[in-house]
C-alpha cells in the first residue's frame, strides 16, 4: 500500500512541490480523510466533498497566505482547515476549545476572513484586491462563493462595485461561483473544458482585444461586439457577469483537476476582476451524500460504511417541528396564512408546509432583507406572513424590521430559531441578541415561551395580534411536553407565577426568579434548593408590569434569567420597569456574557456561562446568601 501524501502535508509550501500527477491520489485521501473525519465529530459534510479538487487547486496554483482566499458562509473549508495544518485538530472540530467549523483569522494565517454567514466573500475579497492596490503588493484575492450564497443581495452589491471604475484602477479580484446545484446543460465535458481555458488564455485576451482596436473606430465594431456578446452567451452563461465589469471564464468542471489547474494559472496574473465558473456536486465521492446531500448536509457522528442511521428510539419533539406542524394547522385554519423562509426550508420546519400549502409557500433565498420587506408588503394586502428565521439571520434584515414592518405597524410574524446557544456552530450563528435588538423597536412585541406546548401557543398568539410580532424559541427539543393540537392563546402581556418561596427561605430573604424562556425549568430546579420563588414571564416584550412590581412588593431581592445578551435584555426590562415605578430593590441579572461565546457542546456552554440550575443557585447564593442587608446593588448588574 502507498505511503499517504496527506500526511507529508503541513502547510500549501508542502502541496506545491508535488507534481501535477499526484493531486489526483492527494484528492482521493483529502476525501477519505474528511468523510472519516466528520464520521467521528459531526459537521458539514456534503459541501465539503464538493470542494476537495477546488481547494487543492487553489492552494496548489496561488502562494497563500500573500494571495488572500476568502470563503463565503465557510461551511465547505475542512479541505482547506486540513491542507492548512490543521488535520491533527480535525478531531476538535466545533468542540469546546477545538477549531471551528468555520474560516476564524485568529485560528490561521490562512483564514483570511471569518465567515458563517453568507454572501459576504465578494466584499471581503473586493477589500482586501484594493488594499493591496493602495499599498503597492502584488497580491491576489480570491472570492469562493456558493450558487445560493449568490441569490444575497450583498453579493450583487459587491459585483456591481468590483466592476466600477476607481481611483487606483480596478481591482484584481477573481470570484469563483461554486455551482453546485444550477442545471447547465453540458456543465462539464471535453468541448466546455476546451472552451474555458481557450478563454482564459492569453491568446484568447490579445486576440479579442486587438480585434477590438482594429475594429474600434469603423461601423463593424457595434456590430462585433454584439455577435461576441451573443455567440458567447450562447456558449455559457456569462453575459450578466461580462455586463458588471468581469472577465467570465466557464463553466468547468471542478472536480477535474486537470481543468482547474490551468485555469486557475492562466487567470491567477490577469489583471481587473475575472470570475470563474466552476461545477461541482455536493458529497461527491461519497455515493450516499452524492444522493442525499441535504440529509448529509450537516450530519451528527455516522458509520461511514453503513451511513445516517435513525436512532433507536423515537426522539422528543423538536421546536422546531413544532413550529412546523403550528404552521400547517394555523394554515389549514386560516387561508391568509403565507410561509417565507430565505433559503431554510429544512433548517426551520416548513417541508411539510411546503407540499401541503405550495401556494402559499415562498423560498425567497439567503435574501433576509428582501423576506422581511417581501413580508410587509404582503402584509399590507391582508395577508398574515409568518417569517421563519433564524434568530442570527434576523440581524440581516434589521432596518427592514425597523423600517419596513415596525415603523408601519404591519401583522408580520417572526418565528426566530436557533435562539440562545447553538452550539457547535459557535458565535457566527449564537442567537443571543434577539430579544434586545426586538425590545427596543417600537410596535414590536416578543414571546419567550418555555416548552413545547407553550410554544405553540405562543406561536397562536403572535399571529392573532395585529401588529409585528416575534416568538423564540431554542435548537433542538425540550423538556418534552407535547404540544396540545388546538390553536389555544396566551393571555396577551401576561406571565404566570411557577413558584412560591416559603415563609422562611433557605436563604433568610425571600428572592423571586423571573425567568424568560427555556431557562425557566433550571430556574425552577434551582429554586428548590433555594427555596425561591419562580415567574415564567413568558414576555419580553410587553413585560408583565403588575407581575414583576408585586414580586417586588413581596420579595426582597429579584433575579432575572434569560439566555441572550445581559445589556439591553429581558432583564433590562424588569429594572426599567421598576425604575419607572419609582422601585429601589437589589437585582440580579444572569444571561449571556458581554462576549461572543465559543462553540461547543450546548449543555457545557450554558454551565460555562452560569445557566444551568447549579449556576443559577451558585449565582443567587453568591450574591445574596450572606443577607441582603450587607448586599448593595451593582452598578453593572
Amino acid at each position: 500500500m502507498p505511503s499517504s501524501l496527506l500526511n507529508t502535508l503541513n502547510e500549501p509550501a508542502d502541496l506545491r512541490r508535488l507534481s501535477r500527477g499526484e493531486l489526483g491520489r492527494l484528492a482521493n485521501e483529502l476525501r477519505d480523510f474528511v468523510i472519516h473525519s466528520v464520521s467521528k465529530t459531526g459537521g458539514h459534510l456534503s459541501s465539503n466533498l464538493g470542494t476537495v479538487e477546488l481547494t487543492i487547486a487553489l492552494h496548489y496554483v496561488f502562494n497563500t497566505p500573500w494571495d488572500r482566499i476568502v470563503w463565503d458562509v465557510g461551511h465547505q473549508t475542512y479541505p482547506h482547515k486540513i491542507l492548512t495544518g490543521r488535520r491533527e485538530q480535525m478531531p476538535t472540530l466545533k468542540q469546546l476549545h477545538g477549531i471551528s467549523g468555520f474560516p476564524r483569522r485568529a485560528e490561521s494565517e490562512y483564514d483570511t476572513f471569518g465567515t458563517g454567514h453568507s454572501s459576504t466573500s465578494i466584499s471581503a475579497a473586493l477589500g482586501m484586491a484594493h488594499a493591496a492596490k493602495v499599498k503597492g503588493e502584488h497580491r491576489r484575492a480570491v472570492a469562493v462563493i456558493g450558487d445560493g450564497a449568490l441569490t444575497g443581495g450583498m453579493a450583487f452589491e459587491a459585483l456591481n462595485h468590483a466592476g466600477a471604475p476607481h481611483g487606483v484602477g480596478p481591482a484584481d479580484l477573481l470570484v469563483i461561483l461554486n455551482d453546485n446545484d444550477m442545471s447547465i446543460s453540458p456543465p462539464v465535458g471535453a468541448l466546455n473544458k476546451h472552451l474555458a481555458r481557450l478563454m482564459s488564455g492569453n491568446f484568447y485576451s490579445a486576440a479579442r482585444e486587438g480585434a477590438k482596436s482594429v475594429l474600434k473606430n469603423t461601423p463593424l465594431y457595434e456590430f462585433a461586439r454584439r455577435f461576441e456578446e451573443h455567440t458567447k452567451g450562447m456558449v455559457v452563461p456569462g453575459t450578466i457577469f461580462e455586463e458588471l465589469g468581469f472577465t467570465y471564464v466557464g463553466p468547468i468542471d471542478g472536480h477535474d483537476l486537470d481543468a482547474l489547474i490551468p485555469t486557475l494559472e492562466n487567470l491567477r496574473d490577469k489583471k481587473g476582476p475575472q470570475f470563474l465558473h466552476v461545477v461541482t456536486k455536493k458529497g461527491y465521492g461519497y455515493k450516499l451524500a452524492e444522493n442525499d446531500p441535504i440529509n448529509y448536509h450537516g450530519p451528527g457522528k455516522f458509520d461511514p460504511s453503513v451511513g445516517i442511521t435513525p436512532p433507536a428510539s423515537a426522539p422528543k419533539m423538536t421546536f422546531t417541528q413544532v413550529f412546523g406542524q403550528w404552521l400547517c394547522d394555523m394554515a389549514a385554519a386560516d387561508e391568509r396564512l403565507v410561509g417565507i423562509t430565505p433559503a431554510m426550508r429544512e433548517g426551520s420546519g416548513m417541508v411539510e408546509f411546503e407540499q401541503r400549502f405550495p401556494k402559499r409557500y415562498h423560498d425567497v433565498g439567503i435574501a433576509e432583507q428582501h423576506a422581511v420587506t417581501f413580508a410587509g408588503g404582503l402584509a399590507c394586502e391582508g395577508l398574515k406572513p409568518v417569517v421563519a428565521i433564524y434568530s442570527t439571520f434576523l440581524q440581516r434584515g434589521y432596518d427592514q424590521l425597523i423600517h419596513d414592518v415596525a415603523l408601519q405597524n404591519l401583522p408580520v410574524v417572526f418565528a426566530l430559531d436557533r435562539a440562545g446557544i447553538v452550539g457547535a456552530d459557535g458565535a457566527t450563528h449564537c442567537g443571543a441578541y434577539d430579544i434586545a435588538y426586538v425590545r427596543c423597536i417600537p410596535n414590536m412585541a416578543m414571546l419567550t415561551p418555555s416548552d413545547e406546548d407553550e410554544c405553540r401557543k405562543a406561536l397562536s398568539t403572535a399571529f392573532a395580534r395585529n401588529h409585528p410580532v416575534a416568538v423564540r424559541y431554542p435548537r433542538g427539543a425540550g423538556i418534552g411536553k407535547r404540544p396540545e393540537a388546538n390553536l389555544d392563546t396566551l393571555p396577551w402581556g401576561k406571565g404566570e407565577l411557577r413558584r412560591s418561596a416559603g415563609p422562611q427561605p433557605a436563604l433568610g430573604r425571600r428572592v423571586a426568579i423571573l425567568a424568560f424562556g427555556t431557562v425557566l425549568h433550571a430556574a425552577l430546579a434551582a429554586a428548590d434548593k433555594l427555596d425561591a420563588s419562580v415567574a415564567n414571564m413568558r414576555f419580553a416584550k410587553p413585560i408583565d408590569a403588575d407581575l414583576v412590581l408585586e414580586l417586588a412588593r413581596t420579595h426582597d431581592a429579584l433575579v432575572t434569567v434569560e439566555e441572550g445578551c445581559l445589556p439591553g435584555g429581558a432583564g433590562s426590562a424588569v429594572g426599567e420597569c421598576l425604575a419607572a415605578a419609582g422601585v429601589s430593590m437589589p437585582l440580579l441579572h444572569l444571561g449571556l456574557p458581554d462576549e461572543f461565546l465559543e462553540h461547543g457542546d450546548p449543555a457545557k456552554l450554558i454551565a460555562l456561562v452560569g445557566l444551568d440550575a447549579a449556576g443559577i443557585e451558585a449565582s443567587v447564593r453568591k450574591r445574596f446568601g450572606a443577607g441582603l442587608s450587607l448586599v448593595k446593588p451593582a452598578v453593572n448588574d
